[in-house]
């Protein structure tokens, strides 16, 4: 799960950009968005690292109801799963970050599990511009100030001090910029152009770095500069209350440690081979770590506990409803391969999906049990769902309910994969464990554990090992995602009949 704003631990990895896709596509978009070739699957380990152990895939369930799958879906197979997606971090520096050899040996693991039985299994490629930015340091006259790195900004390579020279106009143009801004930092107030073009002006004017004013009150977060032809000189943002500090300063310092890195990744889509293909029932969970560590909670938690639902339903089982099963790339970076994989369905494609399960962090070592918001009844934060996320949510809530487990809500906030389905009006939900956030007391009462610590207290560093995963809750949570895959995958009504989704609503938009 990425972060609010994407700020990591220790190192910060911004939202990615994508660029165009690197493998070749079809000018018609099919079901499965845009799929390249397959690539074949590599070796599973180098000369010098440990085997990863492949399990064999056990056979599905004779008969799909949800309470059989849930219990096909067992904690030793989920486990299986997280065991070898820590080998393959340990095999490749810690990480299974997307854009590394550690993450293309978990989708190589993935798709072959899949394939072996026997799911029509694609591997699309994406590529992006993956921004990490390092330790920052801005001050005037040896005063801190706040200053925010625009994504996509060059590093200083070596600390820069210089005088501030103050841009009257806009900068939205070369005659802005007075000769004195030669050697110095040229200081601009938001709005007009882009921050792209004040950039280049500045640049091109003999300015050594950019400091931007925000035009209304508050950091400038969120602040970026184009992905193409990015200035050789950084570039950073401050607050209006900042402004003067900065303008009156007799010499600004700066040190910023920030690159930019082209990525190329896949997805893995898996489908059944049974079912309308009109009518598609969808699970997914992404797949990558962060760069800091093996991921193991977020999300091979989730990874696994989605790919064991797939293996126990099996590639053709007698359901009336197709399934398709998501791995996704590039989560970390900005939900990446989640949109790059709604934003190539063409509008039939769209329709054919009933809705979008999704399971991001199942495992948290001071954890709880969420389910998705779907119908606002907490009126905080986001709205409600598309239609028939509200049924989604009741699907859970039974589940948890009949086992004795209460279950608290958590917001629709854009924070994980299914934020792409849901703005196209695709119903969604799922369940987690909480991620940075503190645990309060009332939520101690209800799952123990410990209030004022994070769900997560090793949320996107090294520490998230398969060591520190709360075995309970993944064995609980596994089960619920097999149950609610097997409800929607025998009919797109909830329990209570309430239908999922209303698709006259939505074709009517």
């Amino acid at each position: 799960m990425p972060p609010r704003r994407n700020c990591h631990s220790g190192r910060v990895i911004s939202r990615a950009r994508l660029l165009p896709v690197v493998a070749a596509t079809a000018a018609t978009v099919t079901l499965l968005a845009g799929c390249s070739a397959n690539q074949t699957e590599g070796p599973m380990r180098s000369a010098t690292s440990a085997p990863v152990s492949t399990p064999a895939v056990e056979p599905p369930v004779g008969e799909v109801t949800p309470a059989g799958l849930a219990d096909a879906v067992t904690l030793d197979r989920v486990m299986g799963h997280l065991r070898a997606f820590q080998q393959i971090a340990d095999n490749h520096g810690g990480t299974r970050a997307s854009g590394t050899p550690g993450y293309d040996a978990s989708v190589d693991y993935v798709a072959g599990q899949l394939r072996a039985a026997g799911f029509e299994v694609t591997t699309p490629e994406f590529g992006y511009k993956r921004f990490d930015l390092g330790q920052v340091k801005f001050s005037a006259d040896g005063r801190d100030v706040k200053g925010h790195v625009l994504e996509y900004s060059v590093g200083t390579r070596e600390p820069i001090t210089a005088e501030p020279v103050t841009v009257a106009a806009t900068g939205c143009a070369p005659a802005d910029f007075p000769a004195d801004v030669r050697g110095s930092f040229a200081v601009i107030n938001r709005g007009t152009c882009t921050f792209t073009d004040k950039a280049r002006h500045a640049e091109s004017a003999g300015a050594v770095g950019v400091v931007i004013v925000n035009n209304e009150d508050g950091p400038p977060f969120g602040l970026t500069l184009d992905t193409e032809d990015v200035p050789d000189i950084p570039v950073l943002g401050v607050a209006r209350d900042d402004a003067d500090q900065v303008r009156e300063a007799e010499q600004l310092h700066l040190s910023v440690d920030a690159e930019t890195t082209p990525v190329t990744t896949r997805n893995v889509i898996a489908e059944t081979r049974t079912g309308t293909p009109d009518d598609v029932v969808m699970a997914g969970a992404h797949l990558d770590s962060v760069t800091e560590g093996p991921g193991m909670n977020d999300n091979s938690s989730g990874s696994s506990a989605v790919l064991e639902t797939a293996l126990r339903l099996g590639s053709s089982p007698r359901v009336p409803q197709r399934v398709r099963f998501a791995f996704w790339g590039g989560e970390e970076d900005g939900l990446l391969g989640s949109s790059e994989y709604v934003g190539g369905l063409d509008a039939a494609g769209r329709r054919a999906l009933a809705l979008y399960l999704n399971f991001d962090m199942l495992a948290s070592p001071n954890g709880g049990y969420f389910t998705y918001d779907g119908d606002d009844s907490e009126r905080k934060g986001a709205p409600a769902g598309p239609a028939g996320s509200d049924g989604i949510e009741r699907v859970f809530a039974k589940f948890y309910a009949d086992r004795g487990i209460p279950l608290g809500p958590v917001d629709f906030d854009g924070r994980s994969d299914y934020g792409p389905f849901i703005a196209v009006g695709i119903p969604a939900g799922g369940v987690a464990t909480g991620a940075e956030r503190r645990k309060t007391e009332k939520e101690a009462e209800m799952w123990g554990g410990k209030a004022g610590e994070a769900f997560d207290p090793n949320y996107h560093s090294p520490r998230d090992t398969i060591d520190n995963v709360d075995t309970e809750l993944l064995a609980v949570n596994a089960a619920a995602v097999a149950h609610a895959v097997a409800t929607y995958a025998l009919g797109t009504n909830g329990p209570d009949g309430v239908p999922a989704i209303d698709r006259r609503q939505r074709e009517e938009g």
